[in-house]
């Protein structure tokens, strides 16, 4: 069984998330978005899917890297796959990311559980058919009647907490905020919210990135006082050391990294360190399903969690198929958008969650997303 060909496809959808100055996703007007599908196909029909930005899955990567690794290459040799495309990533100049390494390793995973008839979860190992889930929240805003005061956090929060969620993560504000950041507005948000869901519901905080030490020692001694459950990126992660001191100053258990390049590379310097008592890990962010096991294994090892960063179908494969993860991120969430709409490039949502908060794993084969060929088809901007 050799792999044939590897197709890009473009597509639109309608989608109402907005992108800011910044970076930060918000609601907007309906508007027509793009998503590329990578599908690998093999000699005897076999086939695997991903979806991924358009901007990371461009044409160059797949003539440059992902076709001369690839093509020819046994589907079932996912590591001997990654390595090979990682060593590319030194001479690419920076063209082949660890996000479209993530695509290849997610089309390649897809692949074998379709053609073996079974769930990525399963075929990993599987140790949970559900996963409970953290409603994530978008950044706030200056929205009337979204995210914009402390007030409409917590009257959203009390939203989530009917939905069945148990656990709730807040992004405060950012710039272009005008007022962001601020410490004493994310302290209050923080506070609001804890006053409003009560004790039982855990909270967590993934508020401005780059305070100071000291900017970030004062908000972290507020969290204890509201007995929030984790603390997250609040300082450039550049500065492990930064890590490491915060760490030593404060008992709230702090997670990262988060954005940190390096995959599992850099984890394993930080869990060293002691920069953080919970790892993070992505399966977009650390190049794929591969690394993110191998951060989850080695933050096993040392009794650490493994909190996956994002949703989706490949880390909520990861989330169901290791011990070492408490909660799946289900969002981005806002007043003003349904998450629980289905896109229309699929037939079912890929993350359905239960009125208990807990997220159902597919049992159909590969990663699960119940895709809708016909609609890509019906929508395809450009093949390559």
């Amino acid at each position: 069984m050799k792999i044939e060909s590897l197709r890009g496809t473009v597509f639109t959808y309608p989608s109402r998330r907005s992108v800011d100055s910044a970076g930060h996703s918000h609601p907007g007007p309906e508007k027509d978005a793009k998503m590329a599908m990578l599908t690998i196909t093999c000699d005897d029909g076999s086939e695997g899917h991903a979806f991924g930005p358009v901007e990371v899955m461009r044409q160059h990567v797949l003539d440059a890297f992902f076709r001369k690794v690839m093509v020819g290459a046994n589907p079932f040799m996912r590591e001997q796959i990654w390595q090979d495309l990682e060593h590319w990533q030194r001479g690419s100049a920076g063209q082949l990311t660890d996000r479209a390494l993530a695509i290849a390793d997610q089309a390649l995973w897809d692949l074998a559980g379709r053609k073996l008839g079974v769930p990525v979860y399963q075929l990993i190992g599987g140790y949970r058919d559900k996963v409970p889930a953290y409603g994530s929240t978008m950044c706030g805003d200056e929205l009337k009647g979204g995210l914009s005061t402390p007030e409409e956090y917590a009257e959203f929060a009390l939203k989530l907490v009917a939905r069945g969620y148990k656990a709730i993560k807040l992004h405060t504000w950012m710039p272009p905020v005008a007022f962001a950041p601020s410490i004493e507005m994310d302290i209050k948000c923080c506070a609001a919210v804890r006053e409003a869901v009560g004790p039982n519901i855990d909270l967590m905080l993934d508020g401005y990135h780059w305070y100071s030490r000291t900017e970030a020692l004062k908000i972290g001694r507020a969290l204890e006082k509201l007995n929030f459950a984790w603390f997250e990126e609040m300082m450039d992660e550049q500065s492990m050391s930064s890590y490491v001191w915060l760490s030593g100053q404060l008992d709230i258990p702090i997670l990262g990294p988060e954005y940190m390049g390096g995959k599992h590379h850099t984890r394993a310097e930080w869990i060293k360190a002691g920069a953080s008592a919970i790892t993070r890990a992505g399966v977009p962010g650390v190049g794929g399903i591969t690394p993110t096991l191998k951060v989850a294994y080695m933050a096993d090892a040392f009794g650490m969690n493994c909190e996956v960063h994002g949703n989706g179908a490949a880390n909520l494969a990861v989330c169901a198929a290791i011990k070492n993860c408490q909660w799946y991120e289900r969002g981005l969430l806002h007043p003003f958008l349904e998450y629980d709409e289905v896109p229309a490039y699929l037939n079912s949502l890929a993350d359905p969650m239960d009125a208990d908060g807990f997220v159902h794993l597919s049992q159909k084969p590969g990663l699960g997303e119940d895709i809708n060929f016909d609609y890509i088809a019906a929508h395809t901007v450009s093949t390559y």
